[in-house]
C-alpha cells in the first residue's frame, strides 16, 4: 500500500510542512508520486519515518540522523538495537517509548508487519521539528545562531561522524567520572565541562564561560535537554551543570 502526505501526517503526529521539509533536505523522499504529481509513501517510507522519529527523540539533529540511516554498512535491526539501549535509560516518563521500540523489534523478528498507526502511536502528537523552530525562534536573531547555521551547512558526512564519536566519547568519559564519584566541582569535572565547551566552540560557535553556563542550566530545566543527558548516566544534567558553573566560575 500507498500513503498520501496527510495520511502519513496523521500516522506520525507531524505536520505536512515538516514531511514537506524532511523530502527537501533528502532525509525522507516519498518512493513514489500519484498521477497528478503528489506524493506518495510506502511501508519502507514509514519505516525510515519511525526512525527519523526515534532519534529525533533522542536530541539528535537532522543532520546526525541522515549520517546514522544512510550508512551503508548500518544494519537495519542495529538501529532498533541502539534505541532500545538508549530508550531504556530514559527516566520513567519516557519508558513507554523503550516498551515501543521491543514492539518493532520483535514485530522484525516475527515478521510481523506493524500497521501505521501502531508504528507512531508511541510519539504522540507532539512534531519534533517544533523544537528547531523554538530554537531560530529564541535565538534566530543572535551572532552565534548564524555562526552555527553557516558551520553547519559546511559539513560532511564524514564531518558528522567524527563529532558524533568526539560527543560519545566525552559522554563515556563523564560518566565514568560520575561512576567513580567525583564532585562537580573536582579539577576533572571541571576539565570535561571545558571540553565540553570547546566542542561547542570548535564545532557550531564561540561559547564563552557565560554563555556555556546558561546553556548548562537549560540542561536541567528544560525536558528535552534534561532527557538527553540522563539517558547517558542518571544524575548527568544537575552535574554537569554544576561542573559548568564551576569552571566558568575559576575562568572568570
Amino acid at each position: 500500500m500507498d500513503y498520501s502526505v496527510g495520511q502519513v501526517a496523521g500516522f506520525a503526529g507531524v505536520t505536512v510542512r515538516t514531511l514537506h521539509h524532511y523530502d527537501a533536505v533528502g532525509l525522507l523522499s516519498p518512493s513514489g508520486r500519484s498521477h497528478s504529481g503528489h506524493r506518495r509513501y510506502d511501508d519502507a517510507d514509514l519505516d525510515r519515518l519511525q526512525q527519523i522519529r526515534f532519534y529525533r527523540e533522542l536530541g539528535f539533529p537532522l543532520d546526525e540522523i541522515a549520517v546514522l540511516l544512510d550508512d551503508p554498512d548500518a544494519d537495519p535491526r542495529e538501529h532498533l538495537r541502539r534505541q532500545h539501549r538508549l530508550l531504556s535509560d530514559r527516566i520513567a516518563e519516557l519508558q513507554r517509548m523503550a516498551d515501543a521500540v521491543e514492539t518493532a523489534m520483535e514485530a522484525r523478528r516475527m515478521g510481523i508487519n506493524l500497521t501505521p498507526e501502531e508504528k507512531f502511536e508511541v510519539f504522540g502528537d507532539r512534531d519534533p521539528e517544533e523544537h528547531a523552530e523554538e530554537a531560530e525562534a529564541r535565538w534566530g536573531g543572535t551572532d552565534a545562531y548564524a555562526e552555527s547555521q553557516r558551520r553547519a551547512a559546511r559539513y560532511t558526512k564524514e564531518d558528522w561522524k567524527r563529532m558524533q564519536a568526539e560527543a560519545a566519547d566525552w559522554g563515556a568519559a563523564y560518566s565514568a567520572l560520575m561512576e567513580a564519584g567525583e564532585p562537580p566541582t573536582g579539577e576533572r569535572a571541571m576539565e570535561l565541562a571545558e571540553a565540553h565547551r570547546q566542542h561547542i566552540t570548535q564545532g557550531f560557535y564561540e561559547c564563552t564561560p557565560e554563555m556555556h553556563r546558561e546553556l548548562a542550566e537549560m540542561y536541567v530545566s528544560d525536558p528535552r535537554f534534561r532527557a538527553f543527558y540522563e539517558s547517558i548516566r542518571p544524575g548527568m544534567a544537575e552535574h554537569l551543570r554544576d561542573a559548568v558553573a564551576a569552571n566558568a566560575a575559576r575562568l572568570s
